[in-house]
């Protein structure tokens, strides 16, 4: 499996050499001492990735950001800046460049940037993360789903892309929602603008407020230069606020008026300044619950949730799990230098039958694991992690027992001792029975789509 590619530019042996030794075993690294070398070696191979000083003698990292971000499907360019030089840094954000790093260089954060930037590189190219072809015409690059709720979903982000207003994006940790908002964000005439995300449970009060509004000098102990907040880096684009319902009321009555006006001050500073941001916030809570209960502005709920876009977990749309299986097997097989593995039809339906409370996350974590501790090139029901296993053993319990007013005699119970299949089709068939054989109404007891059902049917010879 072919390795993505980095150039590593940069004037201090020490480093270019350091990095190289970091990243030899995952990636392909070439290296240059100038911004003048580097694109001379950009003409005539290719790279992925730049990870780019900013200081450097004759062309330096902004000038380099400026010429090769102009050109057709540029590579992502990683600025390295040193303490004392981060304004001049989220310049080259404005420039182009993907975004930036402090010297000396954190790997385990610099290895974090390079998995998240070769993603978003794979969706810029209309590939999957692995390099096949993206999902089928209709379909948003990123967004595995061909269930109807699904399909609601990308008709509502496609519908609602064109406009101004802001968006809430709604949904259990896991489902993707950060993916939905960088959808909006690429099918929007704003597509060319800077998309910025700012994860706001990571952040305690005073950060975040520095971090969406930027600071002047002298704000604070430690605040040693003027530094742009994300509303002003997202102007001309979109500001994804993930986890907005973690933020304090403090901080609540600061963002509304900013969402009015589309005007704010730095901390510290006095000057007001005007910006043209689209904001796209997430939550997996519930903001109306929370502005009943006091905990949440009522009047930001209702200006952040002008339109709602709600993910749906994986339990209500079973007939997906295999396609983002599929996906991540390719994904996890070539990220851990494997080849390619299949899942097994047994496998298969177990993963399917599993309700996921994590969702996505939780999904292609299991599939990693899976993979790396694949003995073979299909994956069987033994592959399938035992904890994964034994949940679903007690999913199956646990919708299995009898209601108050039923009698369990009459139909067939599963057991958490019993074969995988045993169970579903137990399951199946006391559905059936207690919806008097109405297929339509047995399929949403069991929460599955009735065509899953019908093949299920035909699957164990149940009439």
């Amino acid at each position: 499996m072919k390795k993505a590619s980095i150039l590593i530019i940069d004037d201090e042996l020490n480093t270019r050499e350091g990095l190289r030794e970091a990243l030899a075993d995952d990636y392909d690294v070439a290296l240059a001492e100038d911004g003048i070398r580097g694109l001379a070696w950009l003409r005539s191979h290719h790279a992925d990735i730049v990870l780019t000083d900013l200081r450097m003698p004759g062309m330096d990292g902004m000038a380099f950001t400026r010429e090769v971000a102009a050109w057709p499907d540029p590579p992502l360019i990683i600025m390295l800046t040193a303490y004392g030089s981060v304004q001049t840094a989220v310049e080259a954000l404005k420039e182009g460049a993907y975004d930036y790093l402090s010297k000396p260089v954190d790997l385990d954060s610099l290895d974090a940037m390079l998995k998240k930037g070769l993603d978003v590189l794979a969706r810029r190219r209309g590939t999957s993360a692995d390099g096949d072809a993206a999902e089928p015409e209709g379909a948003i690059p990123g967004i595995i789903g061909r269930s109807q709720v699904m399909q609601d979903v990308i008709a509502q982000v496609r519908q609602v892309a064109a406009a101004r207003t802001t968006v809430l994006v709604t949904g259990e940790s896991g489902t993707g929602k950060e993916l939905v908002a960088q959808a909006v964000h690429r099918l929007s005439p704003r597509a060319d603008g800077p998309f910025i995300a700012v994860h706001c449970a990571s952040l305690s009060d005073s950060l975040l407020e520095a971090e969406l509004f930027g600071h002047e000098k002298g704000a604070f102990t430690g605040a040693t230069e003027r530094v742009p907040g994300r509303f002003e880096l997202a102007d001309g684009g979109t500001l994804f606020l993930d986890e907005i319902g973690e933020i304090s009321l403090a901080t609540q009555v600061k963002l509304l008026r900013v969402l009015e006006t589309q005007k704010f001050e730095r901390v510290g500073g006095t000057k007001t300044l005007a910006v043209d941001v689209r904001v796209v916030a997430a939550t997996n809570r519930d903001l109306k619950a929370m502005a009943e209960a006091g905990t949440f502005r009522e009047d930001l709920y209702y200006r952040l949730n002008v339109i709602n876009i709600r993910i749906p977990p994986l339990r209500e749309r079973r007939e997906d799990i295999p396609l983002i299986i599929d996906h991540y097997l390719k994904k996890c097989a070539a990220d851990n230098g494997r080849p390619v593995i299949h899942c097994g039809s047994e496998a298969l339906a177990t993963l399917s039958a599993y309700d996921w409370p994590g969702n996505v996350r939780e999904l292609r974590n299991c599939v990693e694991r899976m993979v790396v501790f694949a003995q073979g090139s299909t994956l069987t029901l033994n592959d399938v992690p035992v904890d994964i296993r034994r949940a679903l053993s007690e999913q199956f319990s646990q919708a299995a027992a009898p209601a108050p007013a039923a009698s369990a005699a009459s139909s067939p119970t599963p057991e958490p001792g019993l074969d995988i299949h045993e169970n579903e089709k137990a399951l199946i068939i006391k559905a059936l029975e207690e919806c008097g054989g109405n297929r339509s109404q047995a399929a949403i007891r069991l929460k599955i789509s009735r065509r899953t059902l019908h093949r299920k049917l035909n699957e164990y010879g149940i009439v």
